[in-house]
């Protein structure tokens, strides 16, 4: 395939702003304007390749919510760079073992970081604007969909994460077939509270301004209001979020009262969320479209996308695969299982990266011949939607049996007066494993253990079952339970 500009994602994102295209930053008003948009990604790729940097140089972007970011990431791709995002965060606290994994050129941050001693001094160190003058515009450079646009980082919990190889193609596949899945026009403009080096909080913004529409960054969900009222200020139309965050949306904030008449959907990825809560949440606002929607790194961003006005039908499922995407459900020595069998979940198509970066062997393992194994145990039905119905390898072992932590999960939430649950499995000297729950009550409810073990199973092990105020999360929106148990405020075994 040879390079040109139309093999460039950033190339084809700017030629596909619209008129009223923006960048807006919700906490402090910064607005970048449809006429200077276009020409400040441009004018971003120009300057790190006048700085010395070439065509498919890594670039560590520290990431926060802005429109600084976005700038910087565009620009990067644009240039034909390799885009590394990093929570800004993350980056100050692990550069050297960053610089290392990914052989980066250049550490670009909005606020300036200090240059670390493990670079030998090669690394160029970028803060801030890189361009302010936006009236010179340079071609995107020409790349082929085959090279690589970015190094995403895994949401692993600890640790340096693995990082993801995503090529213009890739980008551009699942860029488009969500567009059409959620049929997004350029009168739509998403709300990002999600890390820009997460694939779901990427893929809002990539989506939303590839379709010609706008963007708005808000990093005060922890105080959900303000959000909310931001929601209706600027006119967005998308809201996106993990479990943990309607959790929040629908516990602490003023969801039911604040005004939103341009909100014309909710999508939610990045785990399960109880049916209840996504009834609530379809109750709550009744003329926005819930979307559910599953997905994974490694598949670029999004897999499946449930139609709203099937949910009751199919309750529980992250609906059917993308227009581009196949999806199969396999048994261990990779045969198709029929409709209804649990097995594990394959999928194939245009937005399957090639692997991990300088990992081999772990590339490998979970790409073969151009499928992805998941990881994930799914069934499917005759009419294509699929139901997760766990992770292989999230299960523990009590007395040689096996016990998927979502079905225990899910089996907590329907007990009166749960709100949200979490659990993990503990040594247990009888056993081999037994339960460790976490309970989050419902807004009122007053639990106690008695509360909860009539209806569990009598064969299952419990250690202990900790009563919390909520489930933290990290900044992607997973669950940790090393938090929750600093958080408890009873205990009861």
């Amino acid at each position: 395939m040879p390079a040109s500009a139309e093999g460039n994602f950033g190339g084809r994102l700017v030629a596909r702003l619209g008129p009223d295209s923006r960048l807006i930053d919700a906490a402090t008003r910064r607005v970048i304007r449809p006429e200077d948009l276009p020409g400040l990604i441009a004018a971003h790729g120009r300057s790190l390749l006048s700085a010395g940097l070439k065509k498919g140089d890594r670039v560590l972007v520290g990431c926060t919510l802005s429109p600084a970011t976005a700038l910087a990431y565009w620009g990067a791709i644009y240039a034909g760079l390799i885009v590394v995002p990093v929570e800004e965060r993350a980056m100050v606290e692990s550069l050297p073992t960053l610089l290392d994994t990914t052989g980066a050129r250049a550490v670009w941050t909005e606020t300036g970081l200090r240059r670390g001693g493990s670079d030998n001094g090669s690394t160029l160190f970028v803060r801030g604007n890189l361009a302010s003058d936006a009236s010179t515009r340079m071609p995107p450079t020409e790349t082929t969909e085959s090279d690589l646009a970015t190094l995403m980082p895994t949401s692993g919990s600890s640790g340096v994460p693995r990082f993801v190889m995503i090529s213009h193609g890739n980008l551009i596949a699942n860029t488009e077939a969500i567009i059409s899945s959620q049929a997004l026009t350029p009168d739509d403009t998403g709300m990002v509270i999600l890390p820009l080096s997460y694939c779901f909080g990427a893929s809002v913004m990539h989506t939303h301004l590839y379709a010609g529409g706008s963007v708005v960054f808000d990093r005060r969900f922890m105080f959900p209001d303000k959000v909310l009222k931001a929601v209706n200020e600027y006119g967005c139309t998308t809201f996106a979020g993990v479990p943990t965050v309607y959790n929040v949306l629908l516990r602490r904030s003023g969801l039911r009262r604040i005004d939103m008449p341009s909100l014309r959907r909710f999508l939610q990825a990045g785990g399960r969320l109880a049916p209840e809560r996504i009834n609530e949440m379809r109750a709550s606002l009744p003329e926005t479209k819930f979307y559910v929607m599953y997905g994974q790194t490694e598949a670029t961003a999004r897999i499946s996308c449930m139609e709203p006005e099937r949910w009751e039908e199919k309750v529980g499922s992250v609906g059917r695969p993308l227009n581009n995407v196949t999806l199969r459900i396999v048994d261990e020595q990779g045969n198709r299982l029929p409709a209804g069998q649990c097995g594990h979940l394959t999928v194939k198509g245009p937005s399957i990266s090639s692997g991990y970066w300088n990992d081999p062997k772990e590339t490998q393992r979970v790409f073969r011949d151009g499928w992805l194994r998941t990881g994930d145990l799914a069934r499917q039905d005759e009419e294509g939607y699929v139901w997760i119905e766990g992770r292989q390898g999230a299960f523990l072992k009590m007395r040689g049996m096996r016990l998927n932590f979502a079905e225990v999960e899910a089996t907590v939430a329907t007990i009166p007066g749960v709100y949200d649950c979490a659990s993990r499995a503990v040594e247990n000297p009888e056993s081999g494993e037994a339960l460790e729950l976490f309970i989050v009550p419902d807004h009122g409810a007053s639990l106690g253990v008695e509360d909860i073990r009539p209806h569990l199973p009598a064969h299952w092990m419990l250690d202990s079952i900790h009563f919390v105020s909520e489930l933290p999360m990290t900044s992607t929106g997973k669950i940790s339970l090393s938090a929750a148990k600093r958080s408890l405020h009873a205990i009861a075994g």
